[in-house]
């Protein structure tokens, strides 16, 4: 027993150091640092739990809902996906195609004050690229991405 302990020990002691840290990110420490993707009818289900853990809030800018102070870079607007909605603070300018009824991804905190903190916006559009045909201009093709709006 004692001559198989001296060979086999570091093996052993290195399995068992390697299970530990295993463990230790798939119980303790991983769920901190995960950034959780959900739509705002998820996260207001989620209640107290969801205040002050990373989130990315994906959803459509609600109409008429967005409030932008060019001199303060402050934006405000509420995500909804139909059966939620959650209101939006970011500062900073937001992306150029930025509208209402546009997709977007944001990511961020929600307060307990239940305002959804933004630390990054980012809008979602097709992975299509296409060029634009022969004489016609780039902001026709724009028209496509946006909801609501002929085409």
């Amino acid at each position: 027993m004692n001559e198989f302990w001296k060979k086999r020990r570091w093996p052993i002691l290195g399995l068992a150091v390697i299970l530990a840290a295993f463990g230790w990110l798939l119980f303790g420490g991983l769920d901190k640092n995960v950034i959780f993707f959900l739509t705002p009818a998820e996260l207001l289900a989620k209640g107290p739990d969801a205040v002050d853990r990373p989130v990315r809030l994906g959803g459509q800018v609600k109409p008429g809902s967005v409030q932008w102070d060019e001199k303060s870079l402050d934006l405000r607007f509420v995500i909804t996906d139909g059966a939620g909605d959650v209101a939006v603070h970011s500062t900073g300018s937001p992306p150029q195609m930025f509208r209402d009824g546009m997709g977007v991804v944001v990511e961020g905190r929600v307060g307990a004050d239940s305002l959804f903190r933004a630390s990054s916006l980012m809008i979602k559009h097709s992975n299509e690229y296409r060029a634009p045909a022969e004489g016609q201009r780039p902001q026709e093709m724009y028209r496509t991405l946006f909801k609501d709006q002929p085409k």
